[in-house]
């Protein structure tokens, strides 16, 4: 059923809708609502799903590059990831 390991927003909605019954546009809207609890949940701490997987939030450290033009150093501010 599933080709490559990339599963989008997009597919999920589809498989969704051929499951379930649901239209298109509600398969979607279920998607998007489950990914926005999903970002929101992991900005804290992690989060697991039992047989699915787990996510959390990385932070990258700050750095310091050159920009080329002028040979001048940038700082990037550190970042958190989701």
């Amino acid at each position: 059923m599933v080709e490559n390991k990339n599963l989008g927003k997009k597919y999920l909605a589809e498989v969704l809708k051929k499951k379930t019954g649901y239209s298109l546009l509600f398969s979607q809207k279920l998607i998007e609502d489950l990914l926005e609890i999903i970002k929101f949940k992991i900005k804290d701490n992690k989060v697991i799903f039992k047989n699915f997987g787990s996510f959390e939030t990385l932070s990258k450290k700050k750095k310091i590059r050159k920009k080329s033009k002028n040979k001048r150093n940038i700082r990037n501010i550190p970042k958190n990831i989701s």
